[in-house]
């Protein structure tokens, strides 16, 4: 990796974002690209976000920008966000110092200093403290933080331990980054994890899920989540986990549970909360697991995704997750255990489509399948497993067919209104009565044929269906 020249990184900084520093400029300021947006140039990826650093105070700032276009965001730690002319927001901080951090996240003061030099040196990682002028076209890197770019490296700037206690998410971030882009953490760097864990555990549990979602996203998760293991975060944030390792399966498995896992991560294709249904979807298999009988050296794990999901709701509570993803990732636990039989009829199909939460859980459910077939560890191909019964599903529920109660073409005011009952628990139990016949022949699904149903499902100990 060769470092751009000037010319190149300024040709990648938009015309708006240099147009702000030309206003800093023009009124007698600095200004500097620092933090995440020059360093992902340096390394040649398209910048997510633009951030200044100043020596304009920030009533300096506002008054250049003027109160429209500058926004008070950040004024106790110096931070302004100019919004440019594309109204995109760049944040502008002034040159800073910090004080005292009590709780492990925040500095109780901020004090600012006159050289950029100072500034930089407040700053958690090398790379992170490189600042680049694009008007003048000079990088001022003073802690070698393109040098540890060349050695793929994540490297603290000064005492490791000195940064990792004014900061607890830190450690988590060098790990996230290593995960991201895929770098090493400096040795010196990743022994200060363990004796700073104290700290770590003053960080709220939105910002740890926050970055766990960030190396979940990553090419390569296990690069991350490994690095936690022997760091001692992951028995900070999912000591579940930790139960995995050398917990051996059976000669289906390569790999005991922990390294299954790490492997089933990787090969999922999704989303972060994907996978997090990937990395939790074994988690049960510990406290299951069972000697097979006649088989030295093996164990089952009967039931093993219902006590994991169980175990995955603790863990999704525990990290702050809203309540449609935690609900996914238990789902996806909870379902992944299944068998498909060529036999299973029509309504089997639908059924199983029904009961993994329809078609929207279909597509998670297969990519989970998927890396759970490649995590196994003997190279198998996951269509030879999933092709038919994909087919299948493709031929019966694709098909305009009901899969849930409000997919009938009679509701709870027509049961209501036909067999003169008040509202109640009844309601709902009559239309899953007929749901279950339409699952089995969709063509019932017609208002006059439903209706017809509706005395003998009203009574179960009339029906043949419930």
């Amino acid at each position: 990796m060769s470092a751009p020249s000037p010319d190149l990184l300024r040709a990648q900084i938009p015309p708006d974002v240099l147009a702000v520093c030309r206003r800093l400029r023009d009124g007698g300021h600095q200004a500097h690209l620092v933090g995440g947006g020059i360093r992902d140039m340096l390394i040649g990826r398209p910048p997510a976000d633009f951030d200044l650093a100043t020596d304009a105070r920030p009533e300096a700032v506002v008054a250049l920008f003027g109160k429209t276009f500058a926004i008070p965001t950040g004024l106790k730690h110096g931070t302004v966000t100019v919004l440019t002319e594309t109204r995109r927001p760049v944040e502008v901080t002034t040159f800073r110092g910090e004080g005292e951090y009590l709780d492990g996240r925040r500095p109780v003061s901020v004090t600012y200093v006159d050289t950029l030099a100072e500034d930089l040196s407040r700053r958690d990682f090398t790379m992170n403290a490189v600042a680049f002028d694009p008007l003048d076209g000079r990088l001022t890197d003073p802690f070698d933080g393109r040098g540890d770019l060349e050695r793929r490296l994540i490297r603290a700037v000064g005492d490791p331990l000195v940064r990792f206690r004014e900061d607890g998410l830190r450690p988590l971030r060098a790990v996230r980054q290593a995960a991201q882009l895929e770098f090493e953490v400096d040795p010196p760097t990743r022994q200060a994890i363990p004796a700073t864990l104290e700290i770590f555990r003053k960080v709220s549990a939105e910002r740890i899920r926050d970055e766990l979602y960030k190396m979940l996203a990553a090419r390569q998760p296990s690069r991350g989540l490994d690095l936690m293991r022997v760091t001692g975060l992951l028995g900070e944030v999912i000591p579940e986990l930790l139960e995995g390792i050398g917990c051996t399966q059976n000669r289906f498995h390569k790999h005991d549970v922990f390294d299954h896992t790490l492997s089933v991560v990787d090969a999922t294709e999704g989303d972060p909360v994907l996978r997090l249904g990937a990395l939790l979807h074994d988690v049960g298999k510990p406290r299951a697991r069972q000697p097979r009988e006649g088989a030295p050296g093996e164990y089952s794990f009967f039931k093993h995704e219902y006590v994991g999901a169980e175990m995955a709701d603790a863990i999704c509570r525990r990290l702050k997750l809203g309540n449609a993803d935690r609900e996914r990732v238990v789902a996806l636990v909870k379902n992944h255990m299944f068998f498909y039989k060529p036999d299973w009829s029509d309504g089997t199909i639908r059924r199983f489509v029904r009961r993994v939460g329809g078609r929207e859980g279909l597509g998670d459910l297969f990519a989970l399948r998927e890396g759970d077939v490649r995590g196994r560890g003997f190279g198998e191909d996951p269509d030879e497993e999933l092709g038919e019964l994909r087919s299948r599903i493709a031929v019966v529920a694709d098909a305009d067919a009901a899969l849930k109660v409000t997919d009938l073409v009679i509701d709870g005011r027509d049961v209501m209104r036909l067999l003169g009952i008040p509202p109640g628990r009844e309601i709902g139990e009559i239309l899953e009565r007929l749901l279950e016949r339409v699952l089995d022949d969709p063509s019932l699904n017609e208002r006059e044929k439903l209706e017809a149903m509706l005395p003998e499902l009203s009574d179960p100990s009339k029906s043949s269906k419930t």
